[in-house]
């Protein structure tokens, strides 16, 4: 739950920070870097905070079903922090849209 707070507030600040004339190109390269850091950090800490090598055991020894492994829990826990993503990034572009008078 912490590490779902963590990169909800990383994505906050990375969606204020984000330029808009990246548009839709810069949002799923910011989420795709989101995930991989996430990924990265559920991988590092272990299955149930174990060390790598007691985590390995559970998988035969595969770095790629644990890393698949990772990326399952990673990939469901990922919702949040990718709603405030796309809240801040929608925010900002209808104020930019709204200053100066966008129409459709």
């Amino acid at each position: 739950m912490t590490l779902v707070i963590t990169m909800t507030i990383a994505a906050l600040i990375l969606g204020a920070l984000l330029p808009l004339r990246f548009g839709a190109v810069g949002f799923v390269a910011a989420t795709a870097f989101l995930f991989l850091a996430q990924l990265a950090v559920n991988t590092a800490g272990g299955f149930a905070r174990a060390s790598i090598e007691e985590s390995l055991l559970l998988f035969n020894g595969s770095y790629i079903a644990y890393v698949g492994f990772n990326m399952q829990i990673t990939y469901r826990a990922f919702a949040v922090p990718v709603f405030a993503l796309a809240l801040v990034v929608i925010i900002r572009l209808f104020r930019r849209d709204r200053v100066t008078g966008a129409q459709d």
